[in-house]
């Protein structure tokens, strides 16, 4: 906010916030109101400009809040190429501000336009004072980034992004960079993208791969994590993941970012489930605590007071089936839920999180853990859903039984291929399990944003890779 020759202030800012550790920007034009009148450089892009008779007034934002500063300039000034979405340099004094609309204005005494914005109206996508639907701006991914509604987004979402790392830490996990290009198809869904060189002329048979074997963008971290988890007794990882799934739905995206981490001591699920829902509330305490003006352009009643609920997969398949309600998808032991069947459990069980817990064993990759409870063959796995969305996590206890997973790999045709994934149940295995949350969805959740392609700031799915 504040340019060169404001080192003083900067100072007595940075004091500020480690004394009391406040950071929001309520709080810090609060303690500017103490020091004012004050010299200050600002630079930011003009939001809107109003002229009277003897004043210029600017609204001016720099990114770090919702709210624009309000700059005051006399008309005398030089304001050639002054205009809406031009990047400036103010300097001037902050005043305290006779309108009750903001707290401080800056009285500015030298404006510079350090980028001029020559568009012609009719051909710029945004009307300077239009509200623009998310759906709409999504048209524009090199341009939507200055709207308001978005910006506000790209706040939160870093916002949330700082928040779950904090968790972790707190929390005593070793954050783990795990690869994006892999050998592995952690979910055995099949939806790959697979990497190879653009071009063919470093390959000179077209069986050879340049990795040596397939090779894949990662869809999961979970098993490189159980590798670490091998030393480290909690870690995590929050990176993209990518799924080629031929979706155009509102709930799904080819490029994302996951929240993955495992946990080892464990053979309970509902240390699993509790640490599913430490992340949920901390990380949503955290955002209405730092960003709460943005939350609120988005969501006007969100709480966070949610009590999770927990239910077996037998028991929801029950729910189900006793309802009135009609179903594209007749619902079956031994299905998977479908996205019907998630929303119609959240809004049953209070439309708030509920766990579901303990599908059939057939329904769950080979790693989860089972629960050996014939004739009604379930592993220990779960998923949460929410309101709004549906499925936000997915986890389980993973197999560390020599014997039944060797079995089941061996089963399903993959025990060569993860010979090594069985070398970690040899070497000094111990109870352990973890889950991932889709990010986007997360946001989705706590916004109440109805599309997950207006929680990314570049938007990757079926048929669409724009920029």
């Amino acid at each position: 906010m504040f340019g060169p020759g404001c080192d003083r202030l900067q100072g007595l800012i940075w004091k500020w916030r480690k004394i009391t550790g406040l950071f929001c920007a309520k709080c810090l034009l609060k303690l500017l109101s103490l020091l004012l009148p004050y010299y200050v450089c600002f630079q930011g892009w003009v939001r809107s400009v109003r002229s009277q008779k003897n004043n210029l007034f600017l609204h001016v934002s720099d990114g770090s809040s919702l709210e624009p500063l309000q700059v005051v300039a006399s008309a005398d000034l030089n304001t050639r190429g002054l205009t809406f979405g031009c990047a400036v340099d103010i300097t001037g004094s902050l005043e305290k501000s006779p309108s009750q609309r903001q707290t401080v204005e800056l009285q500015a005494h030298h404006i510079k336009v350090v980028g001029e914005c020559s568009f012609v109206l009719q051909d710029f996508p945004f009307k300077i004072k239009g509200h623009h639907s998310l759906e709409y701006i999504r048209q524009f991914p090199h341009l939507r980034c200055r709207t308001n509604t978005f910006s506000s987004l790209l706040r939160i979402r870093s916002e949330a992004t700082a928040a779950v790392h904090s968790y972790f830490r707190d929390n005593g996990f070793v954050q783990i960079h795990t690869p994006v290009i892999t050998s592995n198809d952690c979910e055995g869904a099949g939806n790959l993208f697979q990497v190879e060189p653009a071009g063919s002329d470093d390959i000179a048979d077209k069986d050879d791969h340049f990795f040596s074997v397939p090779s894949y963008l990662t869809v999961s971290a979970q098993l490189h994590l159980e590798v670490m988890a091998g030393a480290f007794p909690a870690v995590y990882s929050f990176g993209p993941a990518f799924r080629a799934e031929n979706s155009q739905s509102r709930r799904h995206l080819a490029e994302f970012y996951m929240v993955e981490a495992e946990i080892c001591f464990t053979d309970s699920l509902k240390d699993v489930m509790k640490l599913m829902e430490d992340v949920f509330k901390s990380s949503t305490a955290h955002l209405l605590s730092n960003c709460a003006e943005d939350v609120w352009l988005f969501h006007k009643s969100i709480s966070i007071c949610f009590v999770f609920n927990s239910i077996s997969y037998t028991e929801a398949i029950d729910i189900l089936n006793r309802s009135a309600q009609p179903f594209t998808f007749s619902p079956k032991w031994g299905c998977d839920l479908q996205t019907e069947h998630e929303k119609f459990l959240v809004k049953h069980c209070g439309n708030v999180p509920v766990f579901v817990t303990d599908y059939p064993y057939d329904l769950k990759p080979f790693y989860t853990r089972d629960n050996q409870d014939h004739p009604r063959h379930t592993v220990a796995a779960l998923d949460l859903l929410v309101p709004g969305v549906g499925e936000l996590c997915g986890g389980s206890l993973r197999e560390e039984r020599l014997d039944l997973l060797k079995a089941r790999l061996a089963r399903a045709g993959l025990e060569s291929s993860y010979a090594w994934y069985l070398q970690l149940r040899q070497f000094g295995s111990v109870p352990h399990g973890g889950f991932g949350l889709g990010f986007e969805r997360y946001l989705q959740c706590v916004l109440g944003v109805d599309n997950i392609k207006d929680t990314i700031p570049f938007a990757r799915f079926s048929r669409s890779c724009l920029l």
